[in-house]
């Protein structure tokens, strides 16, 4: 009997409700690809949106975020100084001593701050090491959010650089110095090549937000890192606690010649000369053209002739090279070892410092040394006054507020901007 004959006796209504389910089951198909494709859309429209408001921030807004920032942490000063607190409990009866307690709080706090990362060559060396990495990741974070990408996974990148970096330079010896050296740093620039390839990779082809992926990895990094430091081929063979072997000094970057008995090395020539390279790539370069038009209107791009989705896994993987030369530059220079957490947030401050440089190259790199100011200053704060080392962190959350905000900034300020169209709602990041 054939199939034609079989459907004949199927009784009318039960062809009818077959064909009503199918037909629902393709609906909700349809709706549920829709659903998708405007999630992705809004994704993509949140993180475009985001490197428009810190991209397109003016410089005057810029500072004045700092400032506002410094000011707000002012008050918190006050708030956990004791003398302050004390003295307000009588301030009807003698004003002034409130005055001059607050003054000594924030003053001596802040003026600690200062000496402490610019007050003598000593000082200033700790900035300039802090500094180092925080420009790279700085940068990092600052040429996928050009291509309108959040790359938050800089801390994991930085990691797998400073493995694969540590890996090279403890396993080879007998190499001198001019092939040891330059091994190891390529080796760590491919470690977060490759770790931050992978992120682009599945937001071109997948479409998996690199937010989610990228915290991922970071997870993934910090506990491969634990584990690592238990095995043979990384730990120290006459130590129990986990640390690893030291790299050879074939592989350990020079500290500079004109900066004596100073811990800032070499590492800062790196990063200034990436970063010199990156300005002539994102500016000069038809690559870098496509990444800025991509993080633009990726629409655009597309009608233009571009190939959005190679773009992306460009920009992810450059930024991953780049805080995997970080991470070279920190163990090859600083640490000598591997040990739990040596990232110490690096790959998360340097989001701070690209969203304070507005993306660009010059604010990325002055970004990262107020950033490595900040963080050399804030120990020699909290050692004189008592100050805690996390106001440093405070202020830089409170940049970030003010810098993501832009439209609060010029708010508190009454700054007037020219008006570029009708609008039908505002926001504070309009």
């Amino acid at each position: 009997m054939s199939d034609s004959d079989d459907r004949s006796r199927v009784p009318a209504g039960s062809r009818e409700t077959t064909e009503t389910d199918d037909q629902r089951a393709e609906l909700e198909a349809a709706a549920a690809r829709d659903s998708a494709t405007t999630s992705a859309t809004l994704d993509a429209s949140l993180a475009q949106r985001l490197a428009k408001a810190v991209t397109g921030a003016s410089v005057l807004t810029t500072l004045l975020a700092i400032f506002s920032a410094l000011v707000v942490g002012a008050f918190v000063i006050l708030a956990s100084d004791e003398a302050t607190r004390e003295a307000l409990g009588y301030f009807t009866a003698r004003p002034g001593d409130t005055f001059a307690a607050a003054w000594n709080a924030v003053g001596g706090a802040y003026g600690a701050l200062i000496t402490g990362s610019v007050g003598g060559v000593g000082q200033l060396s700790e900035t300039l090491v802090a500094a180092t990495p925080l420009i790279l990741t700085g940068l990092a974070v600052a040429i996928p959010l050009r291509a309108g990408l959040f790359n938050i996974g800089a801390e994991g990148q930085l990691i797998a650089g400073g493995l694969t970096a540590a890996l090279v330079g403890f396993t080879l010896s007998g190499l001198p110095l001019l092939v040891h050296l330059p091994l190891a740093v390529l080796a760590g620039l491919a470690g977060g090549f490759l770790y931050g390839w992978l992120p682009g990779v599945l937001k071109a082809r997948t479409g998996a937000h690199e937010v989610i992926t990228t915290i991922m990895l970071n997870n993934i990094a910090i506990l491969s890192t634990n584990f690592l430091l238990t095995t043979a081929l990384f730990r120290r063979p006459d130590r129990t606690d986990p640390i690893s072997r030291s790299v050879e000094e074939s592989a350990r970057l020079p500290r500079l010649p004109f900066i004596d008995s100073q811990r800032v090395n070499f590492g800062l020539i790196v990063a200034l000369l990436v970063a010199v390279a990156m300005f002539w790539f994102l500016e000069r370069s038809t690559r870098g053209f496509e990444i800025n038009a991509v993080g633009q209107n990726a629409d655009a791009a597309l009608a233009a002739g571009m190939n959005p989705g190679r773009v992306v896994i460009l920009a992810m993987a450059l930024g991953g090279a780049l805080a995997g030369t970080g991470g070279a530059a920190e163990i090859l220079g600083i640490h000598h070892r591997i040990t739990p957490g040596f990232s110490a947030g690096l790959g998360f401050d340097g989001i701070t410092v690209a969203l304070l440089g507005r993306g660009g190259v010059g604010g990325t790199v002055a970004a990262g040394l107020l950033f490595g100011a900040l963080r050399a200053g804030g120990r020699t704060m909290q050692a004189t006054t008592g100050t805690s080392l996390d106001l440093v962190v405070v202020i830089q959350a409170l940049i970030i507020v003010f810098i993501a905000a832009p439209g609060l900034v010029r708010a508190i300020y009454r700054i007037r901007t020219a008006d570029t169209g009708t609008q039908i709602a505002k926001g504070w990041g309009s």
